[in-house]
This record gives structure tokens, C-alpha cells and sequence, in this order.
């Protein structure tokens, strides 16, 4: 991922957050931004469990994204590491994308976040997400008329992520608001996480997709191995998948290995297409009970808010 940066007379810069509540479309949000797909997407909430930056360049501007875990009511301890990055993350920026799914109303917790933005004077686009599923289109004139009224955002734009409706609108926003200044990441550059991490997470991605509500998101997943072969243009990944229970090592092994070669093979794919690589991948899975409480193994598989 190496490259130039670059540092001119004509450069501008933008650093944006994007928060809101879980699952209302931040990852998917980010992944569209950038043009690649660097963050989780599932149909679980709390998909995201750290900070992850993804950049793109448009002609001189360089557009930074963070996208943070969703606001949620904290249950363990890593649930109260997730919400500090949430919080943290938008404390320091140019703006804040807010994402809102359209369909249900917004929480206390989302709403705090937002008195607080508007407090400190940050810039605040507000994005309704998912309009596609939203059934009487007519709700959604007074949803953006009660935001506009209580918080003042710099910008209300209705989108839906999935149909790629209105992407266009927010990186406009964006750029208009650009300022001059060096770019921080090389040009050739999508994200500041190792592939190792990127590698962990696409694995993450697909036992959480094919789990649904099986398994409870007490599953993280380590990189070992990273490393290209010096004979052959293979990349060997090696994996641990951690999980709480032996009754849940059961189900994600799956009936003579069934669940976990499902995945592995999907998450295999995408790697594949993500590094542009063929690539051998190897998944183990082991126990480590109560993990999401335990801030020693929080922090060894990079999951605590210094990351």
C-alpha cells in the first residue's frame, strides 16, 4: 500500500466521521464512499467493533473516513470499548456523516450524540438511510423537518446505501467542504488497517452472515499467518476463530465441518478478489470463555479502543 503523498498548492483535505446507531448502514456507507469494500457488512448490529479509516481521492481533495461501531446499549466489556470509540471518534473532526435508518425512530443514546454535536458547532450531514424500504414516503418529509429543527444540520440527505441512491449527494457535500491543506495517506491507499486485520474481518464477516442468529457476537477472529509463498502466487492466511462455548465451537464447525468450510470457502473468495491473490486459507476455531469480558483478550485479538 505504499505510495506519494502528496503535499501541493492545490490539495485539500476533509476528515469525517460516520456514526449513528447499529446496523443503520455505516460500514456499507463507508464501503460505497471509498469504492471498495474495507468494513464488515451483516445483518447483525454491532458488526463493527473498531475504528476503521477508509480514504478516497477525487481529483486534488483526499477524503478521510472512520467508520465507528454503533451506538448501542453496552453489555460487556468490550461493548463499553466499542461505545468509547464511538464517542472518541467524533470528538476530533471536520464533520460528522450521521446515519439514521428512516424506519425506526431515534434513541436516546443518538440523540444525546447529536445535542452534543450541536453543542460544540460540528458540521452535521445527516443521512436517512434506507428510503428503499421506507413504505409511506410521505413519513419521511417530517423526519427531515424535526432534525432540521432541533439540530441544524449542515446537510439532510435521504439515501439508500444498498440501491446506491444518493451516494453521489453525500460525497458532494463532502467535497464542497474540503479544505486546503497536504493529503495524510498515500494516493494508492483505501484504508489505514493492516491486511492482516482486513483479512481477520472478511472471515468475521461471513461466519456472522451465515450464523445469523445462531451464535451471539461473541466470535472474533486473529490473524496467524499472512504471507505470500516465495514459489507460487498463493497468499497463505491462517486464522483462529475464537468463540465462548463449546456448544458455539459446535455450531460454527457445523455438522462434519459443513458450516465452517461454507464459510471459509466464501470468506477465501473475497479475499481472492480483495488482494487481487490466490489464496489458501486455513481456519481453527477455539474457546476462550467470557472473552468480551475479559480486557486481557480484548486486547490481544486488537479489539480495545487503542486500536
Amino acid at each position: 500500500m505504499a505510495g506519494t503523498i502528496r503535499n501541493d498548492e492545490k490539495t485539500k483535505i476533509l476528515f469525517a466521521a460516520i456514526a449513528g446507531h447499529t446496523n443503520a448502514g455505516k460500514s456499507s456507507l463507508l464501503n460505497a464512499l471509498v469504492g471498495e469494500k474495507i468494513a464488515s457488512v451483516s445483518p447483525k448490529p454491532q458488526t463493527t467493533r473498531t475504528r476503521i479509516t477508509g480514504i478516497r481521492v477525487i481529483g486534488e481533495t483526499q477524503l478521510v473516513f472512520t467508520d465507528t461501531p454503533g451506538l448501542h446499549r453496552a453489555q460487556t466489556k468490550l461493548g463499553d470499548k466499542m461505545l468509547k470509540a464511538a464517542k472518541d471518534a467524533v470528538s476530533d473532526i471536520d464533520c460528522v456523516i450521521f446515519m439514521q435508518d428512516c424506519t425506526k425512530p431515534l434513541g436516546e443514546q443518538e440523540q444525546t450524540m447529536l445535542d452534543n454535536l450541536t453543542k460544540q458547532g460540528t458540521p452535521v450531514i445527516f443521512v436517512y438511510n434506507k428510503i428503499d424500504l421506507l413504505q409511506e414516503k410521505a413519513k419521511l418529509a417530517p423526519l427531515l423537518a424535526e432534525a432540521d429543527r432541533r439540530w441544524h444540520p449542515a446537510a439532510l440527505i435521504p439515501v439508500s446505501v444498498t440501491k446506491r441512491d444518493g451516494i453521489d449527494d453525500v460525497l458532494q457535500e463532502l467535497l464542497s467542504r474540503a479544505v486546503e491543506g497536504p493529503h495524510y495517506f498515500p494516493e494508492d491507499m483505501l484504508t489505514d488497517q493492516p491486511e492482516r486485520v482486513l483479512a481477520a474481518e472478511i472471515v468475521r464477516e461471513q461466519l456472522l452472515y451465515l450464523l445469523q442468529d445462531e451464535v451471539p457476537h461473541g466470535v472474533a477472529v486473529v490473524t496467524e499467518q499472512f504471507s505470500e509463498r516465495q514459489d507460487k502466487d498463493i497468499l497463505n492466511i491462517s486464522v483462529l476463530i475464537y468463540c465462548e462455548r463449546e456448544s458455539h465451537k459446535r455450531i460454527i464447525i457445523g455438522k462434519n465441518g459443513a458450516m465452517i468450510k461454507k464459510a471459509s470457502t466464501a470468506a477465501r473468495k473475497q479475499l481472492e478478489e480483495f488482494f487481487r491473490i490466490k489464496v489458501n486459507l486455513q481456519t481453527w476455531v477455539k474457546v476462550k470463555e467470557d472473552w468480551r469480558n475479559r480486557d486481557l483478550l480484548i486486547s490481544q485479538f486488537g479489539l480495545s479502543e487503542e486500536q
